[in-house]
């Protein structure tokens, strides 16, 4: 029993000792009288794959979008990469900006640019490179994500499903972020194209240094790629830790999401 106790110390001293790179507080967020977080708090830390969940309308992508400062919020604070964005200034928060790449739930493609320019869009937003330049590193990133080349040429109509999802995730990494935001990353994809994308952000953390912040209903995600687990609900974070926290967390919706019906079983050796 001691030594059980003396891992647990040491566990959460690890914990304690990892950098934050993602730390939300006392986070309020509504619109109108509907208020859809309320005093959230939320910490991400560095190089791990976070899976956030909850039910459908809960809030998980007012959340991310009120990271990202796509929607504004009524109370709290925010800090990314050691940063309050309300106290920086405006090219502070340009230079944070650049260091943050995100993935929407349907790609958001310009279905008038090909691949190539649309992974050039943050390029030639935040950067000032020769168009030459610009195409190598696009090239570069095409290849990261497992695409062929000839990719590069084509439009978002001319892709498949798959094949969108993994040019939207170039597009996110065409600045070499530090923190990745990735909305619903598998959702529309078959059993065998999802499990190849999770592959590929578990290969990319590991070879790039990401941190992955991952809005997902994909059970399978949550067991095979998500170091830790967030769940969404009552407008606030129910808890957050391990697939085997969940399975344990009383908690009607957390049990029936975890345990139902198409839930996974941990195979233990």
């Amino acid at each position: 029993m001691e030594e059980t106790h003396l891992d647990s110390k040491t566990a959460q001293g690890e914990k304690t000792n990892r950098e934050v790179v993602l730390s939300v507080k006392d986070l309020t967020v509504g619109f109108g009288d509907h208020l859809v977080l309320d005093k959230l708090n939320l910490d991400i830390y560095r190089g791990e794959i976070l899976g956030f969940v909850g039910a459908s309308g809960a809030g998980k992508s007012v959340l991310m979008r009120t990271v990202l400062r796509l929607l504004p919020r009524r109370g709290g604070t925010i800090r990314i990469l050691g940063a309050d964005f309300d106290k920086t200034s405006e090219a502070e928060r340009l230079a944070l900006d650049m260091r943050l790449g995100v993935l929407f739930q349907q790609g958001a493609l310009f279905s008038s640019l090909t691949v190539l320019e649309n992974i050039q869009v943050p390029m030639r937003e935040y950067l000032d490179l020769p168009q030459a330049m610009m195409d190598e590193l696009a090239r570069l990133k095409i290849e990261l994500v497992g695409l062929a080349p000839e990719a590069a040429e084509k439009y978002p109509s001319e892709l498949s499903g798959g094949m969108i999802k993994r040019a939207a995730l170039a597009r996110a990494l065409a600045l070499d972020p530090d923190l990745v935001f990735l909305d619903e990353p598998t959702s529309g994809l078959d059993p065998i194209g999802a499990a190849e994308f999770d592959e590929l952000i578990a290969k990319l953390r590991d070879t790039l240094g990401l941190t992955v912040y991952m809005v997902t209903h994909d059970l399978d995600s949550l067991f095979s790629v998500c170091d830790r687990i967030a769940v969404l609900g009552n407008k606030r974070v129910l808890v957050e830790g391990t697939v085997e926290d969940m399975l344990t967390f009383d908690d009607p919706w957390v049990q029936a999401y975890f345990k139902g019906k198409r839930a996974r079983t941990i195979v233990r050796s």
